[in-house]
């Protein structure tokens, strides 16, 4: 398993946090917004990325919905030239995952197991983002289950409505 580190994310996810990018709140470095999707940029190494926030969010426990308290949670695609990362996924769930969990990511039937650290959840490598990106691109929602490290099964659907066009923009404001 690789970790966070090696995979060049964490720069970009305390960009996101530091400069409250978020989709649910108007930034100053958002550039686009491609329907339920939204395209920002951040400098010094230069990163973009696309971010959705869910349209529909079901936390249980037990069986049973329940009232959680999360923070941001948000399905994201990376680009970063200066460490070589290319579209690579992330999934922040707002919460603390159990440790050692996994959350899986449905689209359209075809599944995808996402390794967790504290609040993150990214995949095991290119190879990887790759496939989810392109199911992306053809699917129509992205389901997205975890586990807290309080036990609740959270299950956050994003509309992938808009992703294709924002991941490209991304891409081309990053060269890629």
């Amino acid at each position: 398993m690789k970790s966070l580190f090696a995979r060049g994310v964490v720069g970009a996810l305390f960009a996101v946090c530091a400069a409250g990018a978020t989709a649910q709140q108007v930034s100053n470095n958002q550039v686009a917004a491609k329907e339920d999707w939204y395209v920002y940029t951040g400098e010094n190494p230069t990163e973009c990325w696309a971010v959705s926030i869910p349209k529909s969010i079901v936390n249980t426990r037990d069986g049973r919905e329940v009232n959680a308290t999360r923070g941001e949670i948000q399905l994201m695609v990376f680009f970063r030239p200066a460490q070589s990362v290319s579209q690579q996924v992330a999934f922040s769930g707002g919460y603390p995952f159990r440790d050692g969990s996994t959350v899986t990511v449905d689209i359209g039937g075809t599944k995808f197991e996402m390794f967790t650290q504290g609040e993150w959840a990214w995949l095991p490598n290119q190879s990887e983002d790759d496939k989810i990106v392109n199911a992306m691109k053809r699917g129509a929602t992205a389901t997205v289950v975890g586990v807290s490290s309080r036990g609740t099964t959270t299950t956050d659907t994003f509309s992938l409505t808009g992703f294709t066009a924002a991941v490209e923009d991304a891409a081309t404001r990053c060269n890629q």
